[in-house]
């Protein structure tokens, strides 16, 4: 990071949206001023800042705004060319990776799904599709790790950074619903794989504690079930 620059991001705790660019950013050694939004009202600076959206995160770059979160973790990338690097090098293995962040961003609502559910057969049904989806990104983690711990090889990046912002959401959610998607049984390396995201010196200061998380989840989950009726 060269003298003189300057950057901030606009995030809110429990958001994993807000986690990527956190990770991204320690992953570069980016010194950051960090800005907490509220659920209560938007900063006039989010609403300056992402007109479209007008939510969060917000990464901006000597003032520059860069908005939606693995474009942010892209464009760190990119800005901050300094080791390590967090998208792969062949374009290939980038756009693999690129396909599954973005599938996990579409799929990983689902779990909401089998929380909300007001019958038994909605949960079934939402129940399938997060297992199908845990299938899926096993698989995915043994072809792009290729025997190595994360889905990046060695080091956490792009992939890893996309779906581990979710994880305690996830234990969010398994405690709500009952279920078990991360098992020995059935995804044995994604286990294994969050195990060893979570306990990283990289990742660890940023991931909110679980319990924390579900105080908070106890608060919104009402909001959406009134919404949803």
């Amino acid at each position: 990071m060269e003298m003189g620059e300057e950057v901030k991001l606009l995030g809110f705790w429990p958001s994993p949206y807000a986690i990527k660019p956190k990770i991204a950013l320690h992953l570069k050694s980016v010194d950051y001023e960090y800005i907490e939004e509220t659920l209560q009202s938007k900063s006039d600076l989010l609403l300056e800042t992402n007109p479209v959206y007008q939510k969060i995160p917000v990464l901006l770059h000597n003032n520059k705004p860069v908005c939606e979160s693995l474009n942010i973790v892209e464009y760190i990338d990119e800005a901050f060319p300094s080791t390590p690097s967090i998208l792969p090098a062949e374009p290939y293995d980038r756009a693999i990776q690129r396909f599954w962040a973005a599938y996990i961003d579409e799929w990983f609502p689902t779990f909401r799904e089998v929380a909300l559910a007001q019958s038994e057969e909605v949960r079934r049904a939402a129940i399938e599709k997060v297992k199908e989806g845990m299938s899926l990104l096993e698989d995915a983690f043994v072809k792009c790790s290729k025997g190595k711990p994360f889905f990046s090889g060695d080091n956490i990046g792009y992939l890893d950074i996309a779906l581990g912002s979710y994880l305690g959401w996830l234990y969010v959610y398994e405690k709500l619903s009952n279920i078990n998607a991360l098992n020995k049984e059935e995804t044995p390396s994604l286990l294994a794989w969050a195990e060893r995201f979570s306990a990283s010196d990289a990742v660890k200061d940023y991931m909110p504690e679980v319990d924390r998380l579900m105080e908070f989840a106890k608060i919104i989950m009402p909001r959406f079930k009134a919404a949803s009726n």
